[in-house]
């Protein structure tokens, strides 16, 4: 279901499990990240009906894992703070085609789906196998949005392009976001 090029290295769970306070930091900066993200994408196509009645349920639910993840955050002790985002997101929007509305707006579509389909494959693999169960249980819980998102963004993708154009541009998007994630992060990041 997912177009990702390359697959999360099974360690990924050993090195959430090393830095979990790291991790869920991150993973909150990720949701707030997300909101604000479909937010701006109202404020950029506001003419876009679809998308905006999409995004603003996207927002809603992005908001709520915020804060249920800062919820685990402070039952454990942990307070929110600042933290240094991963390059992952911005390393991928550049490669978003900007000049032509109509392909910036494809790749912008697109760019979101391969975050949320990258999201959705690590809390897969983080609900399978993480040894605390509280966790392994929320992200569990988790995957089923995450895999909706990604099929969101790409049938918005495909207002504006036919679908098998949309397909290629995601494959080729995908050969990139898969390069992006070989380079890796120094520091624990979810999309490290």
């Amino acid at each position: 279901m997912l177009c990702l090029h390359s697959d999360t290295d099974p360690a990924f769970v050993e090195r959430f499990e090393a830095d979990v306070e790291e991790m869920l930091l991150d993973h909150a900066h990720c949701e707030k990240k997300a909101a604000s993200t479909a937010l701006n994408l109202i404020f950029r196509y506001p003419d876009e009906r679809e998308l905006v009645e999409t995004m603003a349920e996207i927002v809603e639910e992005e908001i709520q894992h915020f804060q249920q993840v800062l919820e685990i955050m402070q039952a454990r002790g942990w307070s929110f703070r600042r933290q240094r985002p991963s390059k992952y997101a911005g390393r991928l929007a550049k490669h978003v085609r900007a000049g032509d509305e109509t392909t910036e707006f494809v790749d912008r579509m697109l760019m979101g789906a391969l975050i949320e389909a990258r999201s959705c494959e690590r809390f897969k693999l983080l609900g399978d196998r993480l040894a605390d169960e509280e966790l392994a249980a929320f992200y569990r819980s988790l995957f089923a949005s995450e895999a909706r998102h990604y099929t969101t963004y790409v049938r918005l993708a495909s207002l504006k392009q036919p679908a098998d154009v949309v397909k290629a541009r995601l494959a080729e998007m995908a050969t990139e976001e898969a390069a992006i994630v070989a380079l890796g992060e120094p520091a624990p990041r979810l999309h490290a």
